[in-house]
């Protein structure tokens, strides 16, 4: 028994006409519109653990007194957050940023799998097109200067992540 799924088959659409939204069922990953915005769902689904596990782990080393001492002096839930919380996870924030953002650069195998460049060129991110030109068109130097240039733009990012941290830290020991 084979069992084939149509563009508007799938998880999202059944959801929406469970709960009698059936109207807008849409093929997502064939729509240039949504195309993207469906991959980065799927991406931030399966990337989702890492941040979390660091985002808790960071939470874990927050005084406890410090939330006391700000509820004392009056402060709301989210002045708390900000001043509080924020300040004191700040290095697990510039670590999940960087890996993210490098995440998102190099999102081939998620654009492979789905959409592979498609609809309409509408998915086609660096990662892929040079893999396209690398292997697909056979342009092999084409391929591997925009492997090369997406190798330097993730290393200066890294750069710049790791100064502004830096900077981050050098102010808090002042």
């Amino acid at each position: 028994m084979e069992l084939a799924a149509g563009p508007d088959d799938g998880a999202v659409n059944a959801l929406l006409e469970a709960v009698g939204l059936g109207s807008l069922a849409h093929n997502w990953l064939g729509d240039p519109s949504t195309a993207l915005w469906s991959v980065l769902a799927v991406m931030v689904w399966t990337q989702i653990g890492f941040p979390l596990v660091i985002f808790m782990s960071g939470l874990q080393r927050v005084d406890p007194s410090l939330y006391e001492a700000a509820e004392i002096d009056g402060a709301s839930w989210a002045r708390r957050f900000w001043h509080v919380t924020v300040p004191q996870i700040r290095p697990e924030i510039f670590v999940v940023l960087l890996w993210t953002t490098i995440a998102a650069l190099k999102a081939f195998p998620q654009i492979f799998v789905l959409t592979k460049g498609g609809p309409g060129g509408a998915t086609n991110v660096p990662s892929y097109y040079s893999y396209v030109n690398f292997f697909e068109k056979q342009d092999v130097g084409y391929g591997s200067a925009i492997a090369t240039v997406l190798t330097l733009v993730i290393i200066a990012l890294t750069v710049v992540f790791l100064r502004a941290q830096g900077r981050e830290l050098e102010g808090e020991d002042r």
